[in-house]
């Protein structure tokens, strides 16, 4: 097989990494995965990573070849850099818990930040012409966002129409000056790291600043993946928690097959320190209690709410992504599963 259609994956066994290794695949390309499985680690989740494994293996075994290391180790991934010719790194592995980070704050700052900084070294040591992807994330934005005039309706907090951030939150919006939780600083951190390799150093970089991103094979927790966790209560009938804003806060969620499909369009058109915002938009957005409103419509569960108060230090009130300036840009991509479909997929997994 061709050396130049030659990618590494990190996370390949997470929720976006997965989608994209399976993608990949499917075009031809060979793919390397690098996964420890650090969220069951920290969350203590069953994460589906064995079976994943053994698929992938079964399914693609000339085109998959797994490395277990952990990426802040930079001699174990220096190996894999010096053992294969790399076209593309799509870097989605990371710490992704608000409330873990906020207890174990270097280890995320590790898991977030120094993990980045070594596949960029090693990408611009081995591999300078290659696609660097980074999977950033909404929380970079601090919680500035929660500053606009919002109105409180029965179900959800939402903009008025001729609000120019009806249709969503900007790329140009500030990342500074605002509260951030733990988990975002590191991101963020990463997220301006990936930038500046790319502009310092002409390398092709793009982050992608994901919000709600959802779909198959994922477990969540209620500390991280809220839309399998609400999912999971509400089919085992088991009670659900909600944190903060009293379940009306909104979200954008966008499948995963969609965030691998982005990824797919950066490939054949890689750029220089690009940024964009990447999630569901106005059409996919919903409060948590408008989600379990119509998780409802496929169980005859009654739903048991524990409402907490306490508000997430930094966590957004509100969050609709305007990703326009990624469609402008890559015409050909279009979000292409809506939350009904999301569901209906996510519940014909769990019985599988």
């Amino acid at each position: 097989m061709n050396s130049k259609k030659t990618l590494i994956i990190t996370g390949s066994l997470g929720l976006i990494g997965y989608e994209s290794t399976v993608l990949l695949l499917k075009k031809g390309y060979r793919v390397i995965g690098i996964d420890n499985n650090f969220r069951k680690k920290a969350l203590g989740i069953y994460t589906n990573y064995d079976n994943k494994l053994s698929s992938l293996h079964k399914i693609f075994p000339e085109s998959y070849i797994h490395y277990s290391y952990n990426l802040c180790k930079l001699s174990d991934i220096e190996k894999v850099f010096k053992s294969h010719h790399i076209s593309t790194i799509i870097h989605t592995a990371g710490q992704t818990s608000h409330d873990w980070a906020t207890n174990n704050a270097y280890i995320d700052c590790q898991e977030n930040i120094f993990a980045t900084l070594n596949l960029l070294e090693l990408t611009r040591k081995y591999s300078p012409k290659s696609t660097f992807i980074f999977t950033s994330t909404n929380k970079v934005y601090g919680d500035l966002i929660n500053t606009l005039p919002y109105k409180t309706l029965e179900t959800r907090y939402d903009l008025h129409y001729s609000h120019p951030m009806y249709s969503g939150v900007s790329e140009s919006f500030s990342t500074d000056q605002s509260l951030h939780s733990l988990f975002g600083v590191s991101k963020l951190s990463a997220d301006m790291y990936v930038q500046e390799y790319g502009r310092h150093f002409g390398m092709n970089t793009t982050c992608f600043r994901l919000g709600v991103v959802a779909g198959r094979g994922q477990n969540g927790a209620l500390e991280q993946g809220f839309l399998s966790y609400l999912l999971k209560q509400i089919l085992d009938n088991k009670p659900i928690k909600i944190i903060g804003y009293k379940g009306k806060q909104v979200r954008d969620i966008i499948a995963a097959s969609d965030v691998a499909a982005a990824f797919y369009s950066v490939i054949k058109n890689p750029k220089i320190g690009a940024v964009y915002n990447l999630g569901g938009g106005r059409n996919n957005a919903y409060s948590v209690l408008e989600i379990i409103k119509k998780i409802q419509k496929y169980s005859k569960n009654k739903v048991k709410l524990s409402v907490n108060n306490t508000i997430r230090s930094g966590d957004h009130k509100w969050w609709i992504s305007n990703y326009s300036k990624f469609t402008n840009e890559y015409p050909y991509w279009k979000i292409t599963k809506s939350i009904d479909h999301i569901i209906q997929e996510m519940i014909q997994n769990s019985y599988d």
